[in-house]
C-alpha cells in the first residue's frame, strides 16, 4: 500500500475555471514521488486562515473485518463522533494511546453503545490488544475540507468556499517524524498551484 522509494511529494492543486461558481470550488490535488509516480494514502486537507463557522462534523464509522481495521486511513473533522462495529467472527480490543485521543473499547463483539468522539486534532494511531498487526490512523484536522490521495495519486475535495487557507499534508510513514509545514492557499478561481515537499521516510 505504502511505497518504498518515495522521497519527495508533489502536489498538484488545480481548480478549473469551467466548474468553480463564485461561492466555492473543486480541488483536485495529484500526489506523486517526484520521478513520476502516483503516491497513495496522503491526507490532505484545507485548514481556512480565518475563524469562520464551520459545517457541523458528520459522524463517521471504522468497521472490524478480518482481523483488520477499513478503512486503514481515515480524515475526519475535529469533533467527530465515530463508531467503531465489529463486523468480524471474532472479538476485539480497540484502543489508542495518541495525545489526540486515548480511549478504550474493551473486548467486544457488534457495536459499542457509543461513539467515540475525535475532538481534538491531531494524529491517532488505532490497534487492537488481542490482534498486534491491526493498525489504522484517524486524523483529525480542523476542516471538513479534506480527502486522501488513491492509487492514481488522485484527491478531490468538493465544495470548497473561496478564501485563504493552509494546505496540510500527512503520509502514515512520517508517523513520529515532524509535520510537514504547511502551505498557504489563496482559492479564488482558475488557478493551479504546485508544491514540493520532502518526505523523508
Amino acid at each position: 500500500m505504502f511505497p518504498h522509494f518515495c522521497r519527495a511529494l508533489l502536489v498538484a492543486v488545480a481548480l478549473p475555471g469551467a466548474s468553480v461558481s463564485a461561492l466555492a470550488a473543486s480541488v483536485t490535488i495529484k500526489a506523486g514521488d517526484g520521478a513520476g509516480n502516483a503516491l497513495d494514502s496522503v491526507v490532505v486537507s484545507l485548514v481556512p486562515v480565518s475563524r469562520a463557522t464551520l459545517p457541523a462534523a458528520r459522524p463517521a464509522q471504522i468497521e472490524q473485518r478480518n482481523k483488520t481495521f477499513l478503512p486503514a486511513i481515515s480524515v475526519v473533522q475535529t469533533g467527530t463522533p465515530i463508531e467503531f462495529p465489529n463486523n468480524d467472527t471474532v472479538r476485539h480490543h480497540v484502543y489508542s494511546f495518541s495525545a489526540a485521543r486515548v480511549f478504550e473499547l474493551k473486548l467486544y463483539a457488534g457495536k459499542p453503545e457509543k461513539p467515540v468522539v475525535f475532538d481534538k486534532p491531531g494524529v491517532v494511531v488505532l490497534g487492537c490488544n488481542i490482534h498486534d498487526r491491526m493498525v489504522a490512523y484517524v486524523v483529525v484536522v480542523d476542516t471538513p475540507w479534506s480527502a486522501i490521495s488513491q492509487n492514481d495519486g488522485v484527491a478531490r475535495i468538493t465544495d470548497v468556499p473561496t478564501g485563504d487557507y493552509l494546505l496540510q499534508m500527512w503520509h502514515p510513514r512520517r508517523l513520529g517524524m515532524p509535520d510537514i509545514p504547511p502551505r498557504p492557499l489563496r482559492i479564488a478561481g482558475d488557478q493551479t498551484e504546485t508544491v514540493k515537499v520532502e518526505l523523508r521516510l
